[in-house]
């Protein structure tokens, strides 16, 4: 869970009323985010767009390293003999699952 600061937190009210600070801290990184409260509930998050950049090319490389090793999984079962398969029926007895409750 990410931890706020005393000063990173803000009610709707005071967000609202002090907009134009809260986004020129973040922009100049004097602050690292917002969280915004609504009946003392985080709700939203305030971020600067370097930041966000940063996430999303960081969520776009986890996302093609995922697609990556799934590539790479398949490609190695392509080279798995028939005689190794396990049919369905088998894998079901396995872990006790009923084929026809499917």
């Amino acid at each position: 869970m990410v931890k706020y600061a005393q000063n990173e937190l803000f009610s709707i009210t005071d967000f609202t009323k002090q907009i134009g600070s809260v986004v020129s801290s973040i922009k100049e990184h004097s602050l690292e985010k917002i969280g915004i409260l609504k009946n003392n509930k985080l709700e939203a998050v305030v971020i600067s767009t370097d930041e966000y950049e940063r996430l999303k090319e960081l969520e776009e490389m986890f996302e093609l390293a995922e697609h990556t090793q799934i590539y790479n999984m398949i490609q190695q079962r392509k080279e798995t003999p028939l005689s190794e398969y396990i049919s369905m029926q088998d894998m079901a007895k396995k872990f006790n699952i009923d084929i026809e409750k499917i």
